[in-house]
């Protein structure tokens, strides 16, 4: 297994949490080795992947979007959400292609498994994990795995969208061009709590 990370700064940004975050928080406080709130996604992907510019691909969403760079901590009393302004993400890449092929099936839906009862530290992150898993040189599996407090049903095809529009141009030597965000997330839990 490689692990690759990128440079994370020693800046951190403090914000309030959203009620649904405050609720999700609190539930994680009482079992924090639960699973429950696992947001799972596993892809199939046809044809040769470059793992390199994916990874540049996953920080280039991770760079737009602050709340896949938080983490949650007691302050005063109250959770809070910690912005880190660099990335906090990383990618595991794991080579099941040596493994006999009878045995790679198999490997492949343990770790698949794995991911999606991985338990995630709310105050130390990263609140997600990418890990892309090679089959053979033509076939990959790709595995998403994020804790509900940062994400939702209505942002996952958010985040896949912005990481195909950004894997296809970084395979071009091209810069993706999305629009800049407007807002971020907790620029919403400040809204709700004024």
């Amino acid at each position: 297994d490689n692990n690759l990370n990128t440079g994370a700064t020693n800046e951190i940004y403090t914000f309030p949490i959203s009620y649904a975050q405050q609720r999700l928080w609190f539930l994680h406080q009482l079992d924090p080795d639960a699973h429950a709130y696992n947001i799972p996604a596993a892809f199939r992907l046809k044809g040769p992947v470059n793992a390199a510019t994916l990874e540049k691909s996953v920080q280039e969403v991770v760079r737009r979007h602050e709340i896949l760079r938080t983490t949650f901590s007691l302050l005063d009393g109250e959770p809070k959400q910690m912005v880190a302004a660099g990335g906090l993400a990383g990618m595991s890449i794991v080579d099941l292609g040596s493994l006999p092929e009878p045995e790679r099936e198999d490997e492949l839906r343990r770790r698949v498994a794995e991911e999606t009862k991985r338990c995630f530290d709310l105050e130390k992150g990263p609140l997600f994990q990418v890990s892309l898993l090679l089959v053979d040189d033509e076939e990959s599996v790709l595995i998403i795995s994020m804790h509900h407090i940062i994400s939702d049903g209505w942002s996952m095809p958010i985040f896949f969208r912005e990481l195909a529009i950004s894997y296809e141009a970084f395979s071009k030597h091209k810069t993706p061009v999305l629009p800049e965000l407007p807002i971020q997330y907790a620029d919403y839990a400040i809204w709700q709590r004024e």
